[in-house]
């Protein structure tokens, strides 16, 4: 089990977190419901939505969006910004919705905190025959020398290792993962990019002293480098199995 310190760590900044995280790549996006068949007016699942990056990118493609997320912070945030929008209190191992209920399940930034098996049966259960799921993960680029150098400096803290889920893929509800990366040179500043480290478990569970030396490293590191970083939007689609 994902350890509850992390994966519930965000509730502490939700606020910080809808103002800090980028947006995922639009690429990214696109080519994610593209492959999965998803065409405006689909229903989308937005499991661990968190303060809504993913719902609001589903929505500006005229998918009817629900979004489902365990977080009761994270979640006033996403109804704050998104009001309107079905926004449920659930989690990935238990979700709120009834058998067969949408066509597609977008994921950001939160897989690798699932109970892997028994989400994959949940997300089965409520996709519709034909319908698949894509995870999403916007990641400090190692390509970049700015983005690189800051995932060098958290790499020591990190508490889950994406790659682990794989261990638990259950292959007989879900077929072949297909995988891509996508990238977009945006501007960005030391302010935002602090924001950013700020925002993530790595540093919300350490101690303040250790957040003060971070914030100050990054800073530092920023200040050597352009105002600008190639974002990298990593996805993974795969489709239910009937």
């Amino acid at each position: 089990m994902a350890d509850d310190r992390f994966r519930l760590s965000f509730e502490r900044v939700a606020a910080d977190y809808e103002r800090a995280r980028p947006a995922y790549v639009e690429e990214a996006v696109d080519w994610a419901l593209g492959r999965l068949g998803l065409a405006p007016g689909g229903r989308v699942l937005d499991l661990a939505a968190g303060t809504g990056k993913v719902t609001r990118q589903l929505l500006a493609r005229g998918l009817d969006v629900v979004a489902v997320e365990p977080g009761d912070e994270m979640r006033a945030v996403l109804e704050h910004e998104l009001p309107g929008v079905e926004a449920l209190a659930g989690r990935a191992e238990a979700i709120p919705l009834g058998d067969a209920s949408v066509d597609g399940i977008a994921v950001g930034q939160a897989f690798h905190w699932f109970e892997t098996e028994s989400a994959l049966a949940e997300m089965h259960r409520v996709l519709r025959p034909g319908g698949g799921f894509a995870l999403l993960w916007n990641q400090l680029n190692q390509d970049d020398p700015l983005l690189g150098a800051v995932d060098d400096l958290l790499r020591p803290r990190d508490p889950a290792r994406r790659s682990r889920w794989r261990e638990h893929y259950d292959s007989r509800r879900f077929g072949p993962l297909e995988e891509r990366a996508f990238y977009e040179v945006r501007p960005m500043s030391a302010d935002q990019l602090a924001a950013w480290v700020a925002s993530t478990s790595r540093v919300i569970t350490a101690p303040t002293e250790e957040q003060v030396e971070i914030d100050r490293e990054v800073r530092r590191l920023a200040a050597a480098h352009d105002k600008t970083v190639a974002i990298r939007t990593y996805v993974v689609v795969a489709e239910r199995l009937v």
